[in-house]
Parts: structure tokens; C-alpha cells; sequence
């Protein structure tokens, strides 16, 4: 298994705090945020991790994580030249990925859930995580069946679908660097991760978890203080 932390993108949601640094650099708490999607992917036993990130903050990444050898593990790093969605990892990452399965985590996705177990007996297909949230229309949404199949994926779907959020975890096989060649850009002008979810659902080999603890896109400022207040909250309570 291999893993991908996307932290590309200009954080414009975040200006002016992003004029200077990256988004994922931002600190949460004690930590810059990259460090958390990272602690999910080393939990998780992977220890050999792509960085997508934009160019002009490379190198900060660089000098932070080095080569990995201090987290026990292996970091290659890639530039996203233009963010032109979150699928397009997979274009950038082909070379990387090869014959292997992978995990990618968005790097401004923070979650409480250990996701070791799925993680490291995952075969084949895909598989993503949903939440429960109260504004689903804001995200990609997810219909599944009782046996956690997924029935229905649609991106901030304009009639309900269901409840359920598609959070910033996926698991694939390595087609997905084929599933990603073959999606086409979005009215944005963008390759939606909703494209490569259908392209296994259409197969039947999407599978849904449902994120038990907090999940956070720490993408605004108020999601970004919540972010810091939850780790803030739980580093009292194991001193």
C-alpha cells in the first residue's frame, strides 16, 4: 500500500494567511496541519508517501519532512502545477503508484477514527468514508446499502440524497490511475474524485466506512479553529 497527501492548491479560503505559506503548513494547535493526514497514513503502517504539492511552497514542505527517514518512513514529493482537482493526483502519481494499491488523504483533512484495520486489509476496488453532517449539499454525497455498498455518488447534489458526506480518505486499487486518465474535466474545468468513486461503483467495487469521530476539512477559518481547539482538548486530557 502506497499513500498520497494531496496539499496542493492556493488555500484562497484562507487569505491572507495563505499569502506567505501553504495552507497545509497553517498550525493546528502544536502542529502544522500536514502532520495530522500524515500520523492517519503512518498509523495506518504506510510508509512510503507521495506529496503533491503546489510549487511555490515546495521547498517549506521539503525542509519540514525531509525525506522521511525521521518518521520511519520514505517521502517522494511532486508539484501540482495548477489544482485541476483532486483526480488529477492520481495522473501525477501514476510512476509512484505503478502496480501498487494506495490511500490518499487530503492534506487539510483531520480525523479522530483510527483507519488501520480497513487500510491494511483492503484487496481491491475502491473504497471511501462517509460522515453524517446536517448540510450535505456542500459536499459529495453518498447513498450506500445495508451491506456498505455504494449505490448512488453525486457532487453537492441540488435534491437529497442522503445524509452522508464523502470525507478526504480513499482507498483504491492501482486502476484508478486509469480511472483518472479516462475522467473528463468538470463545468469547473476540474477532474472529480466523483468521477473515479463512479467508475468503481459502476463496477460494483465501491465500498463505504462511516467516520465514527470528528472529522474536519480544515480549509476555513472557522474549521481551522475548530481543528486547534479539538487537538488543544484532546492533548489535556492524556497529560
Amino acid at each position: 500500500m502506497k499513500g498520497i497527501i494531496l496539499a496542493g492548491g492556493n488555500g484562497t479560503r484562507l487569505l491572507p494567511l495563505t499569502k506567505i505559506t501553504s495552507k497545509q503548513l497553517l498550525p493546528v494547535y502544536d502542529k502544522p496541519m500536514v502532520f495530522y493526514p500524515l500520523e492517519t497514513l503512518l498509523n495506518a503502517g504506510i510508509k512510503d508517501i507521495l506529496f503533491i504539492v503546489a510549487p511555490s511552497h515546495a521547498g517549506d514542505f521539503l525542509k519540514l519532512l525531509g525525506s522521511g527517514k525521521q518518521f520511519g518512513a520514505k517521502f517522494t514529493y511532486e508539484i501540482q502545477d495548477k489544482p485541476e482537482g483532486l483526480a488529477q493526483a492520481f495522473i501525477i502519481g501514476a510512476e509512484f503508484i505503478a502496480d501498487d494499491n494506495v490511500t490518499m488523504i487530503l492534506g487539510d483533512n483531520i480525523f479522530e477514527d483510527d483507519f488501520s484495520k480497513t487500510i491494511m486489509n483492503f484487496k481491491s476496488g475502491g473504497h471511501v468514508f462517509a460522515k453524517e453532517v446536517p448540510d450535505p449539499e456542500r459536499f459529495g454525497v453518498v447513498k450506500f446499502d445495508a451491506d456498505m455498498n455504494a449505490v448512488q455518488i453525486e457532487e453537492k447534489p441540488k435534491t437529497h440524497l442522503s445524509n452522508y458526506a464523502v470525507t478526504g480518505l480513499y482507498i483504491y486499487d492501482n486502476r484508478v490511475v486509469e480511472a483518472a486518465r479516462q475522467a473528463q474535466p468538470s463545468e469547473r474545468g476540474e477532474l472529480e474524485i466523483t468521477e473515479l468513486h463512479n467508475w468503481y461503483l459502476k463496477k460494483g467495487e465501491l465500498k463505504v466506512d462511516i467516520v465514527k469521530g470528528e472529522w474536519i476539512d480544515a480549509g476555513t477559518f472557522d474549521t481551522l479553529l475548530r481543528a486547534s481547539n479539538l487537538m488543544a482538548e484532546k492533548a489535556k486530557k492524556i497529560q
